[in-house]
């Protein structure tokens, strides 16, 4: 029996919804592939799909209140095209890291990753009440950095981690802007 995973938020292009456990074939192969490992600043995954199947079964089970993944469908295919998550939540501060990938190729540089960052923030504002949400991207992924901060973050400072040069970017309730909004003052 199938289990239809919650949505937990929808954007212009995507949505947003629980992970499951048939997300683990592609997941495995996002992880695995070098040149997303690059973009993440990370080796990549070298265990075997068995041992990462069962950690997978294993976070599923038992979530973190510290760290949630969701998985990002295309709405109009409802293909699975990558992950987003926020991780490092801190229910004092209310505050949270964000993190995402498209792993489908076929979905970069087409609007899906400005999309899932905002659509996320919406959630992470109207839902847990956050008060800020801060990433770290490379300072060469360029795109990224253009993609973030049309979805509303600013630049605040470049940051040095495990060998890694990173700029350090936030974000705050009310920061973005609408695309729609956008598209009506450039006219």
């Amino acid at each position: 029996m199938t289990v239809t995973p919650q949505v937990v938020a929808e954007g212009r292009l995507v949505r947003l919804r629980e992970k499951t456990i048939d997300d683990a074939e592609h997941d495995y192969a996002w992880r695995c592939d070098p040149e997303l490992a690059e973009y993440d600043a990370a080796r990549p995954l070298t265990t075997r799909f068995s041992s990462f199947l069962a950690t997978m079964n294993d976070e599923l089970r038992y979530p973190s209140q510290h760290r949630r993944t969701f998985g990002i469908d295309d709405r109009e295919t409802g293909k699975h095209i990558g992950n987003v998550m926020y991780y490092g939540y801190d229910s004092y501060l209310r505050e949270a890291e964000l993190g995402i990938t498209i792993g489908d190729r076929d979905y970069w540089s087409r609007g899906y990753g400005e999309d899932t960052v905002r659509t996320m923030l919406r959630y992470l504002f109207d839902e847990l009440r956050l008060q800020r949400v801060y990433l770290h991207t490379l300072v060469w992924n360029i795109r990224a950095q253009k993609s973030f901060e049309r979805a509303g973050f600013q630049r605040v400072r470049n940051v040095s981690r495990a060998g890694y040069d990173f700029v350090y970017m936030e974000t705050f309730p009310g920061a973005m802007a609408d695309p729609d909004d956008e598209a009506l003052a450039s006219k």
